[in-house]
């Protein structure tokens, strides 16, 4: 009685991983030492993908434990448009939570640091090798502190991530005084206005504990700038529950484009219940296909 118990639980445990995965594809861990430490990342694959696909790089934020974070719904547009998504989880910072290292304060207080853009590109590189992605359409996207290191992606690795696509990120005020763009980037933000732990009008003095960083229209605007955007459109969003009004600056270097999709009184979230997020993110995303 006690091994049936036990079988049912089990059995009980895959059927929750299945349909936490979404998706009609199919999805697996793997593991990858970089620099000492070990990085755990789940990739899924559609059904009959082509070859040289596309790869979609998803980051999590602060102190995620769960299994990739499925209910983004990339998976799904993945099924639908043929591309590779992979989920990387970060190790443990010196507080014990998973992570990036974007630059934080109470890492740099701490002179805790690791090289996790070393590790996102190598990872590229390895999915490339083995399942013969493509080497030009790599793309990246995150949440909070994903969204972070979407932004920390744009200013260092640009040659490797044909755009990005932070949600509810932030650029820390480091990055804006420290780095500098080394060439045009497409970026798309989504940012509630009433989002309480990345404020859509910055902390300049700390108050978050995160260490400064900037205003959302204004990380946007230098990518806007950088990218040599001409002017804007707007569009409001179908209603869902808030509004949603989609900033789009137009006109850039060779159609280089930046969106700020605005969620009126939004907070911190993937803003799923306000807009089909993922299908926004991979409609942005394959603009830029080559």
């Amino acid at each position: 009685m006690k091994r049936i118990f036990t079988l049912l639980l089990a059995l009980c445990a895959l059927t929750t991983i299945a349909s936490a995965q979404q998706g009609s594809g199919k999805m697996t861990e793997h593991t990858l030492r970089y620099k000492g430490n070990d990085y755990t990342y789940w990739l899924y694959l559609p059904n009959n993908l082509p070859a040289d696909a596309p790869l979609v790089m998803v980051f999590h934020g602060y102190n995620s434990r769960n299994i990739p974070s499925v209910k983004y719904g990339l998976n799904e547009v993945a099924d639908r448009n043929g591309f590779a998504v992979c989920y990387p989880r970060g190790p443990k910072d010196n507080r014990g939570k998973h992570c990036w290292a974007v630059g934080y304060s109470f890492h740099l207080e701490a002179g805790w640091e690791r090289d996790d853009v070393g590790f996102a590109c190598r990872l590229v590189k390895l999915l490339q090798k083995e399942y013969g992605l493509s080497r030009k359409n790599v793309f990246a996207t995150g949440h909070s502190n994903g969204g972070e290191m979407c932004y920390l992606l744009a200013y260092t690795r640009p040659e490797v991530f044909s755009a990005v696509a932070p949600i509810s990120g932030l650029t820390m005020e480091w990055m804006y005084r420290t780095l500098t763009a080394k060439r045009p980037v497409p970026l798309m933000e989504v940012h509630g206005t009433k989002d309480k732990t990345s404020e859509w009008n910055g902390d300049p003095d700390n108050k978050g504990g995160w260490g400064a960083y900037i205003a959302v229209p204004r990380a946007v605007g230098y990518w806007a700038a950088v990218n040599r955007c001409t002017h804007e459109q707007t569009e409001k969003l179908p209603l869902r529950r808030n509004q949603v009004v989609a900033h789009r600056y137009v006109g850039g270097t060779n159609g280089a484009e930046v969106w700020l999709y605005e969620v009126i009184g939004g907070k911190h979230s993937w803003a799923e219940k306000d807009m089909d997020t993922a299908a926004e993110v991979w409609k942005f995303f394959s603009k830029y296909l080559k």
